[in-house]
């Protein structure tokens, strides 16, 4: 007689398997790079066999990472979840960053009434009409930036863009937004760019911040005493002169707007000019037909590096589940939101997810800027500002190239969000 097959585990042996997997390493997170620009490769792995888990901070705290897209959507517009980061259990991913969490919040960090009723004393000035009328003053920033770039040219060697074009950009106009006289724009770029850069020592980055909050004060009360047109001004007499926010609200406000997309934009006009040398044909389809392909190229730059990947966070005011896991009271999630961007579910192959392609069909939209009621304030300047300062590279300099391989490129920590300090170039 021929033995059976055995086709189930002794029930001591399912029982074995069953606790090594609720005893399984708890990985740490934040994630590493480790090829260039491409997503830490934990990611992928997570999104197929465990798509929420846990996963260890910085100071030994836990909380659930989220890496599907439907689940980080899912998230992001769960009113059972909180974005204020003095709750219990926030997972915060530095010591930086839990310091920073102590500080006045501005709308960013606030959940209903109050992130709705701050967020609105700014957002008009971020509508599609504010931005449009802003066009002429980013190009003209745009062309002039270019103009002394091409007069210092680069015969004697590569040119760091970031300093000369990538940097400034953003940075004054958002300058111009606030109402930062032309003449202290230098001072703020230098300081704005101590505080964002990677090579920066704690100490450097906590002084730049120290700088740009008493310059922002102070500006402030310039404004107090004599408005003009522009945002602090909107914030002095509409919100601090009746008595609507305090006017170390105000200066927290002027600074999130300051800081917040500053470093994202620098890189993704840096990601966008690396992305495009790397698909040639596509490059050349976009400076043939920018009118067409210009808006899908920057919807696909965004969702394929997701360059601001770890600010969404929540912590849970009540037990919820999702995926299938019991989120307790007081427990952390963070969307990987770079990893939502490469889900095929969300953008089904082909070409798979993991490609960079302009003629992508927009079947969602990406996570790049976030979701729901916290989306960034700042997505369609952002976009404007992208479409500018490409259009006027390709024009201006239709030689662009690498001034270096760009495996020797200085990149952003690999633990951090995906990033260029320095781009050399030639042209």
């Amino acid at each position: 007689m021929s033995a059976c097959p055995m086709t189930n585990k002794p029930p001591h042996a399912a029982a074995a398997a069953a606790a090594r997997s609720q005893h399984k390493p708890i990985p740490k997170f934040p994630f590493s790079r480790t090829h260039g620009l491409d997503p830490p490769a934990e990611y992928a792995h997570l999104r197929e066999t465990d798509p929420v888990s846990k996963v260890e901070l910085f100071d030994g705290t836990q909380a659930w990472l989220v890496t599907r897209y439907d689940d980080c959507c899912s998230v992001l517009t769960d009113q059972r979840l909180s974005k204020e980061r003095k709750r219990p259990g926030f997972p915060e991913l530095s010591a930086g960053g839990k310091a920073a969490s102590k500080n006045r919040p501005t709308f960013v960090d606030m959940d209903p009434p109050d992130h709705m009723r701050q967020r609105g004393m700014v957002d008009s000035l971020f509508s599609k009409a504010s931005v449009d009328k802003l066009r002429p003053t980013i190009k003209k920033t745009a062309d002039e930036l270019l103009d002394k770039l091409v007069e210092h040219g680069c015969k004697d060697g590569p040119v760091d863009l970031v300093a000369w074009f990538c940097l400034p950009v953003p940075t004054y106009t958002i300058y111009h937004i606030l109402g930062v006289p032309t003449a202290d724009l230098p001072y703020l770029t230098r300081c704005a760019a101590i505080r964002s850069s990677g090579s920066a020592n704690a100490a450097e980055a906590a002084g730049a911040n120290t700088e740009l909050l008493q310059y922002i004060a102070a500006l402030v009360d310039q404004r107090l005493a004599s408005p003009k047109d522009d945002l602090l001004s909107k914030l002095a007499v509409e919100q601090v002169k009746p008595g609507h926010i305090e006017k170390e609200d105000a200066v927290q406000i002027g600074f999130l707007l300051l800081i917040a997309g500053n470093a994202t934009m620098v890189n993704m006009i840096n990601l966008g000019i690396i992305t495009l040398l790397n698909h040639p044909s596509q490059f050349a389809e976009l400076k043939a037909n920018p009118k067409e392909l210009m808006d899908p190229f920057i919807d696909e730059l965004c969702r394929y590096h997701t360059a601001s990947a770890l600010a969404c966070r929540r912590v849970a005011k009540e037990d919820i589940v999702l995926g299938g896991k019991k989120i307790k009271t007081s427990e952390g999630l963070i969307c990987a939101t770079q990893s939502a961007n490469r889900d095929p579910r969300a953008f089904p192959p082909p070409p798979s997810p993991d490609d960079f392609d302009i003629h992508r069909a927009r079947t969602h939209d990406s996570l790049a800027f976030g979701w729901g009621e916290h989306r960034c304030i700042a997505e369609y300047l952002s976009k404007v500002e992208l479409e500018i300062a490409f259009t006027a590279l390709f024009e201006r300099l239709p030689g662009l190239g690498l001034g270096c391989e760009e495996g020797e490129l200085r990149l952003a920590r690999a633990d951090r969000d995906v990033g260029v300090e320095e781009l050399p170039v030639l042209w």
